[in-house]
């Protein structure tokens, strides 16, 4: 699949989120959506990454942005996730993979020489009708949500 970038439609998606509730992108129409996806739950940088999310979560509310984060983590894995860090912001469990793969960011890594399958760490802010207006693939995992307020 080509790499999405600005100007491009985000696809369209449903999914569970870590309370079993089904979700679309369509539900968030007229809203700006931060959509970020994340390697795993519970990991260091992924951690800080929804935390800093938490952290300024009122603050990107008040801007018009919802915070939507994506993994290939199951529904049971998200809600400790989101309970453990108090997560306010809605975890999908892409289990088929089948967002991550719309998205273009599930790709070949390579740790210690050994090549796998994973999550790209990518973030992408989409407008009200639903076009990707930015794409962030060099996610500065502690300050995510600076660098979105940076761009906007």
């Amino acid at each position: 699949m080509a790499t999405l970038k600005d100007g491009d439609k985000a696809p369209e998606f449903t999914a569970n989120d870590q309370n079993g509730k089904t979700v679309s992108l369509s539900d968030y129409k007229g809203k700006n959506v931060i959509l970020y996806f994340y390697p795993k739950d519970d990991t260091p940088g992924c951690t800080a990454e929804s935390c800093d999310f938490r952290d300024n979560y009122q603050s990107l509310l008040g801007k018009g942005f919802e915070v939507i984060g994506v993994s290939t983590d199951d529904e049971k894995s998200h809600k400790k996730f989101e309970t453990k860090y108090s997560l306010p912001f809605t975890l999908i469990a892409d289990n088929e993979k089948q967002i991550v793969e719309a998205y273009g960011v599930w790709v070949e890594k390579n740790m210690y020489g050994k090549k796998y399958m994973g999550t790209a760490r990518t973030t992408f802010i989409i407008n009200g009708d639903g076009i990707i207006t930015k794409v962030i693939d060099k996610v500065d995992t502690k300050n995510s949500s600076q660098q979105i307020l940076d761009l906007i």
